[in-house]
C-alpha cells in the first residue's frame, strides 16, 4: 500500500502528506489481520487509516484556530443559529459499543467488516 494508491482510492486525502498516511498506513496494516481480511485486506488498512488521518486532521484544524487538540467528542446530533435549528438521528449510523469507531464514518465502515470478519471460530 502507498500514500498515492490510498489517495486513489479516497481523494477527499489529496493534500495529506506522505509522511502522515505512511504513518497510519503502517499502523493500520500491524492492525488489520489479513488471514480474516482476505482480499478485503487493502480496504481493512485504507478504512482504517483514513479514520486515523480523519481524526488527526480534525485536530490540526481546532489547533490552528487556536482551540485544544486532542480532546474526544461524538458526532453532532443538533445545531442551533440564531432561530434555525436541525436534529440528526445518529442511532442508525452508528454502533452504541463503538466509541472511537463512531468518531468517524471511516471507523464505521470499518467497525462493520472487521465485525464480520472477526465473526465466528478461527482454526490454526
Amino acid at each position: 500500500m502507498t500514500p498515492d494508491q490510498f489517495r486513489a482510492d479516497f481523494p477527499e486525502f489529496e493534500s495529506v502528506s506522505d509522511a502522515q498516511i505512511n504513518f497510519w498506513l503502517t499502523v493500520s496494516t500491524a492492525m488489520v489481520d489479513p488471514a480474516r481480511w482476505d482480499e478485503l485486506t487493502n480496504i481493512g488498512i485504507e478504512l482504517l487509516t483514513a479514520h486515523q488521518l480523519a481524526i488527526a486532521l480534525r485536530d490540526q484544524k481546532t489547533g490552528a484556530a487556536g482551540g485544544a487538540t486532542g480532546g474526544v467528542s461524538g458526532p453532532v446530533s443538533s445545531k442551533s443559529v440564531d432561530k434555525v435549528s436541525v436534529s440528526y438521528n445518529t442511532s442508525g449510523t452508528q454502533y452504541a459499543d463503538a466509541a472511537f469507531w463512531n468518531m468517524t464514518s471511516y471507523g464505521v465502515r470499518y467497525l462493520a467488516m472487521a465485525r464480520m470478519f472477526g465473526a465466528g471460530g478461527y482454526q490454526l
